[in-house]
C-alpha cells in the first residue's frame, strides 16, 4: 500500500469569518462549503476541497513553537519569479506582512502568517531537473531578493 496524494489540510482558527476573508480575499481561494457555522472548505480548482478551516473560538491558546504539530502550510502560487513578484505586490497592497523570502534551490518562497499566526509559505517551483536526480537539493536555503 502507498499513499497517492495529500488530500487536504484542516486548520483550527479562532474566528471563522476573519479566516475565511483572509484565505478567500487575500490568498484567492474559492470557498465551496460551510458546515454548521464552525467549518469552511476551499478548493484550488482541481479537487472538491483542499483546505478546511475549523473555528475553535477566541479562547484558543497560541501554538507553542516547541511542541509537536504543524510548522507551516505551503501553497504554489505560480511557475515563475515574475508570478512570485506579482504575488508579493498583491500581499503588500493587502497589508500582509512578509516575514521571510527564501531561495530553496528547488523553489522560491515568501513567508507570511494567517490571522491566527499560522505560517504560510507561498512559492514557485524551479525546473524539476534541479531535484529529480538530486533529492538532497531540497536542503538549500538562501535569502531571496525580489
Amino acid at each position: 500500500m502507498q499513499v497517492k496524494a495529500l488530500g487536504h489540510v484542516v486548520l483550527k482558527v479562532r474566528n471563522l469569518e476573519r479566516s475565511i476573508a483572509f484565505y478567500r480575499d487575500v490568498l484567492g481561494m474559492k470557498e465551496v462549503a460551510r458546515y454548521q457555522g464552525v467549518m469552511a472548505f476551499f478548493t484550488l480548482g482541481e479537487d472538491h476541497h483542499d483546505l478546511g478551516l475549523m473555528q475553535i473560538g477566541a479562547h484558543a491558546a497560541e501554538a507553542d513553537p516547541g511542541s509537536v504539530g504543524l510548522y507551516h502550510v505551503a501553497f504554489k502560487v505560480g511557475d515563475s519569479l515574475d508570478e512570485l513578484r506579482a504575488y508579493k505586490a498583491h500581499l503588500e497592497a493587502s497589508h500582509v506582512s512578509i516575514f521571510g523570502m527564501s531561495d530553496h534551490g528547488v523553489s522560491q518562497s515568501l513567508y507570511i502568517q494567517d490571522p491566527d499566526g499560522i505560517e504560510i509559505e507561498l512559492y514557485v517551483d524551479t525546473d524539476p531537473a534541479v531535484w529529480r536526480d538530486d533529492p538532497g537539493a531540497v536542503l538549500t536555503t538562501r535569502r531571496l531578493q525580489l
